[in-house]
């Protein structure tokens, strides 16, 4: 945590590492100085508190929201206070009010020109939506009456003591449960025994807290986890979806399931992926049993992506998914080509908050479900797995639709499971043929290039040290047939425009109905393979096709 003290009382700007580039009796003087020292640089105005530990406060909104309120009781709390003693951006503007705060959020909504909505009319909860006056961005400003008789009541109800840490408009820091000693420590731990007795959420929040801040759970809060662990059961179905994605979105992945397996929670809540610790699979084909193979595979799906992003795999990764140098390599010179188209399209949202991105590596989570089910040992001890992809499509489908994941993302996570297996198929006689694009795209439509990626990070994690040059080289080329067929001959070999309509097939006589529809995706098909090229070749075509 920095030390301001020199500049207690002062505005200052900050850079984006966070260090302070000027200083000012005023935000108009510092915000000069400041432009003049780093005129490139995104600075951000801060009044420094004259309290201890000396917190640059953001002028907008803290000092904003100071100069309307000064004569209420009002804190901010939880994760902001905590952001701003580790200098992290802050995403969640949580205030405690003395008094009513709809009534407190109304006015701001007012004064500031914003959105005012009621979130609990029983607890006393709002909020208001307001317009960043530099980005223009929406900001959200949340504002709930205190539970309990007074602040150290409501601190204490929060769920960790790094989260129940409350800040006067004037900086000033209020900490009645060590929390700061715990950010130094890099622990979170529980306010009392009761956390996880009064929201059941807290048992993932804890994890997912601690994976998203490098921190480790206190030794009596991961006791606490465990013991409490069947609770997570109680607890609605969209926040245990929404604390998974966060959990999955962290990097490394692997390490925070696997604590969600051993303090029992992943059984409650993913079951059909806790029991892949059961399942045993073997050599040539896997050099781990499954579970270990999913886990792998997350991380090659990470260490790919830190390719995308021209960075090399990180320890943790080369740990996990033990493959030669050269694999990575040549991984990030196949896809070198796509980096741009690729990095767009894993941002692209499928749903509200969530990505393209984000789902791949619940495909990788999922993409080997389907082999509990499937398992089948022959005469000489060898151990298959046939009709695993579609069994894990359908095992996804009924988990996110448990889980209340929106249909489109269903479609794309459980896409890329049941075709995880076809660019494996199609290296075995590289490159694929125009035909064999088409058919690939057609089966996976938007997941497509999610499919090729998938099937990269699983076949890393398939074969680990035993990979060979050949058989990763053949990979590769499938891929890069794949890619440059859907970037950049996609007109010619994904989605051909038609030659002929229903209508031009309705005045041919083809009368309406499945015969048409069958007759219209082959034509389809023969233009994406190169066979057809004129309007006359797509009659004679049809004329063909239906005698």
């Amino acid at each position: 945590m920095a030390d301001f003290n020199l500049y207690a009382g002062r505005w200052v700007t900050l850079n984006e590492t966070y260090h302070i580039a000027s200083a000012g009796t005023s935000p108009k003087e510092a915000q000069q100085i400041g432009r003049q020292a780093q005129p490139k640089e995104h600075l951000q105005l801060a009044w420094i508190s004259p309290h201890p530990p000396y917190l640059p406060l953001p002028a907008w909104p803290l000092r904003q929201l100071y100069t309307l309120l000064q004569e209420h009781q009002i804190w901010l709390v939880g994760g902001a206070v905590r952001d701003l003693l580790l200098k992290r951006p802050l995403h969640d503007w949580d205030f405690a009010v003395q008094g009513s705060a709809i009534k407190l959020a109304r006015r701001i909504a007012n004064q500031l020109a914003g959105a005012y909505i009621t979130l609990d009319a029983e607890r006393d909860t709002a909020r208001v939506i307001i317009k960043h006056p530099t980005t223009q961005a929406p900001v959200v400003l949340d504002f709930a009456t205190l539970r309990g008789a007074d602040l150290a009541t409501d601190l204490h109800w929060r769920d960790f003591t790094i989260n129940a840490m409350a800040l006067t408009l004037e900086g000033e820091l209020i900490d009645p449960l060590n929390g700061t000693r715990d950010l130094v420590d890099h622990l979170v731990r529980a306010t009392s025994e009761h956390t996880f007795t009064a929201d059941p959420a807290r048992l993932l929040r804890a994890v997912r807290t601690a994976g998203e801040l490098d921190f480790q759970l206190e030794t009596a809060t991961l006791t606490a986890l465990h013991r409490h662990a069947a609770r997570i059961s109680e607890i609605a179905a969209e926040r245990i979806q929404a604390e998974l994605l966060r959990i999955m979105a962290l990097t490394p992945a692997a390490p925070h399931l696997q604590l969600l397996q051993a303090q029992g929670l992943l059984p409650h809540i993913l079951p059909e992926i806790s029991a892949l610790r059961q399942v045993q699979q073997s050599s040539p084909h896997h050099y781990a049993p499954v579970w270990e193979h999913t886990l792998a595979a997350i991380a090659a799906g990470e260490g790919l992506l830190a390719a995308l992003n021209n960075q090399p795999p990180s320890r943790y990764v080369q740990r996990r998914v033990p493959v030669p140098a050269w694999a990575w390599e040549q991984l990030a010179e196949a896809l070198r080509p796509w980096q741009t188209e690729l990095l767009a399209y894993l941002q692209v949202p499928v749903s509200v908050g969530i990505s393209r991105g984000m789902l791949l590596k619940w495909g990788l989570l999922y993409h080997d479900v389907g082999k509990a089910s499937c398992r089948t040992v022959d005469e000489e001890g060898g151990t298959h797995f046939y009709g695993h992809p579609a069994a894990g499509a359908a095992l996804t489908r009924q988990r996110l639709r448990s889980l209340h994941f929106p249909n489109r993302a269903i479609h794309f996570v459980s896409t890329l499971v049941d075709a995880h297996m076809r660019l494996l198929s199609l290296s075995q006689n590289p490159p694929p043929s125009r035909r064999a694009i088409y058919r690939f795209f057609r089966a996976t439509e938007e997941a497509g290039a999610g499919v090729v990626l998938l099937s990269l990070a699983d076949s890393l994690a398939v074969w680990g040290p035993a990979l060979t040059e050949e058989h990763w080289r053949g990979l590769l080329t499938t891929a890069r047939a794949l890619l440059n067929g859907y970037y950049q001959r996609q007109a010619e070999v994904v989605s051909p425009s038609p030659l002929l309509t229903g209508h031009d097939l309705l005045a041919m006589g083809i009368p309406a109905g499945p015969e048409l529809g069958r007759l219209l995706a082959a034509l389809r098909e023969a233009q994406a393979a190169g066979e057809i090229r004129t309007p006359a070749a797509a009659q004679a075509f049809i004329r063909q096709e239906h005698a």
